[in-house]
């Protein structure tokens, strides 16, 4: 909830956590915030008796998942205090660790004046800003790749460079948004695998704005065409926490505030002419991405969940996405207009992300409604936190995936039916688990009753829950399209 509310403010979220199994239980939410990029202060108690029981040194103990750490004292302590800010600000944006002794904490502090806001990158070097823009005004066929460092004001400037070019852009599912996805540049997201293959096989120039390399899949770059990087943080930097050489190496790297580059790039692209993009062309893969994973259902199909969910809310809803099969359904099918109307993990995140990170995302934006996409494993996993969205009235909207599919003994998956009346039930269904802490729950196996469902929670000033009871057949097929395999010539 921490690194959520950092991501969608701006401002750090903190966490107070309690010394010895305190420290220890929060490592992978901290590992999370970490790779997430999510400004976040972690603040340890640290009390001297406890500290004899259990000598657990907090600074050597999250040293290799933070930016930072700090031992607070009272002579300096709004200093260090305004320090970690600053870090936890400062690109990449992440995790620091406070340890706050007890004796420590009730005692006043000396006041100090030291501002907690990182200073503006400098302006690029204006050679490489040359050389960036005769890279940019010989391409023909040039391909944008928004990342989570674009971000804020950087959408603005992202949709008018691209429409400047013109160029199709690509998202991240940490930059989703970022370019507004009805707009006719916007094809979709970087998925590492086939949907975008079409799109950027046919180009000559990648130019890669913001993107972190922890956000790519862990495998070589398949694509031959030469990549622009524009960043805030060097691909090398050490803070980034990702093993080199990584997946991408850009043949040229311009660091700085991103408006700032596009700003200083315009007037050396003034006399480019017009791209080779067919607007026909870019409509046509449009298209095709958008129709690909809507595969044939029995019922349900997770994609159609995310588009009557995104036909049935306002606009700016929230909606956070839980990792697993139904991820890329709903990632591809709900579409945002901004940065921060999706939240999901760059792939650190345990199953059960979505929940903690909706009921972030309506405390932080109390204006929004928040919905949370999760499957049955992952709403289990964290079933204790419908009693927090009880208890604070949040009135966010939980659709759960029953997909007829549960762990099986072996770590494996069968095929055993979770319906109530099935003799192969395996634990509660998910309308018994919302009505058993409260929250008012509905089931869904078709649309018409999904859009009953779904329309009945969002009029609710309290926390509801829909299961969409979905077809298990679907995900295979998606994967392998996605994937590149049979089945997606068959869709194409």
């Amino acid at each position: 909830m921490a690194a959520v509310t950092g991501e969608l403010t701006g401002q750090p979220g903190t966490v107070l956590v309690a010394p010895g199994p305190g420290v220890t239980a929060s490592a992978s939410g901290v590992a999370h915030a970490r790779f997430d990029r999510a400004p976040v202060l972690l603040l340890s108690g640290c009390h001297p008796e406890a500290a004899a029981r259990q000598p657990i040194d907090h600074a050597a103990f999250f040293a290799p998942i933070v930016k930072g750490s700090v031992a607070i004292a009272p002579e300096s302590a709004n200093h260090w205090l305004a320090h970690a800010v600053h870090l936890a600000l400062r690109d990449p944006r992440g995790p620091v660790h406070l340890d706050l002794p007890a004796d420590v904490a009730r005692r006043p502090g000396l006041p100090a004046a030291t501002s907690v806001t990182p200073a503006p990158l400098p302006i690029p070097d204006a050679a490489d800003l040359d050389r960036a823009g005769a890279l940019i005004g010989g391409a023909r066929r040039p391909v944008v790749v928004a990342g989570l460092h674009c971000r804020g004001e950087d959408g603005k400037w992202l949709r008018a460079f691209c429409e400047a070019l013109p160029a199709p852009v690509l998202t991240t599912g940490k930059a989703k948004g970022a370019m507004p996805e009805p707009h006719p540049l916007a094809l979709g997201l970087l998925t590492g695998g086939a949907l975008e293959e079409p799109l950027l096989r046919r180009a000559d120039l990648v130019i890669a704005l913001g993107l972190d390399p922890v956000e790519l899949p862990p495998r070589p770059w398949p694509f031959a065409a030469p990549v622009l990087s524009l960043a805030r943080v060097h691909g090398d930097d050490p803070a980034l926490g990702v093993p080199l050489p990584g997946p991408i190496r850009a043949v040229l790297e311009v660091v700085g505030e991103l408006a700032g580059i596009l700003d200083e790039l315009a007037p050396r692209l003034a006399r480019k002419t017009a791209t080779d993009w067919d607007v026909a062309e870019v409509d046509r893969l449009r298209r095709q991405r958008r129709s690909a994973l809507d595969v044939p259902a029995t019922g349900l199909s997770p994609l159609r969940v995310a588009r009557v969910a995104r036909e049935l809310t306002a606009a700016g809803t929230v909606a956070a996405v839980d990792p697993g099969a139904h991820a890329l359904a709903i990632t591809e099918g709900w579409e945002a207009t901004e940065a921060g109307e999706v939240l999901m993990s760059t792939g650190l995140a345990a199953a059960g992300y979505a929940l903690p990170a909706a009921l972030a995302a309506q405390l932080a934006l109390p204006d929004r409604r928040a919905l949370c996409f999760i499957g049955r494993r992952g709403l289990l996993r964290v079933a204790v936190e419908l009693e927090t969205a009880v208890r604070l009235g949040l009135p966010v909207v939980i659709v759960g995936f029953e997909d007829g599919m549960a762990p099986a003994a072996d770590g494996q998956r069968d095929a055993r039916a979770l319906s109530p009346e099935s003799d192969g039930a395996t634990g509660p269904d998910l309308v018994a688990v919302g009505r058993c802490f409260g929250v008012e729950s509905w089931a869904a196996d078709s649309e018409a009753g999904l859009v009953a469902a779904l329309s009945a929670a969002l009029r609710s000033s309290r926390p509801t829950l829909v299961s969409a009871r979905v077809d298990p057949a679907v995900y295979a097929r998606m994967r392998e399209i996605a994937d590149g395999g049979p089945a997606a010539g068959k869709a194409s």
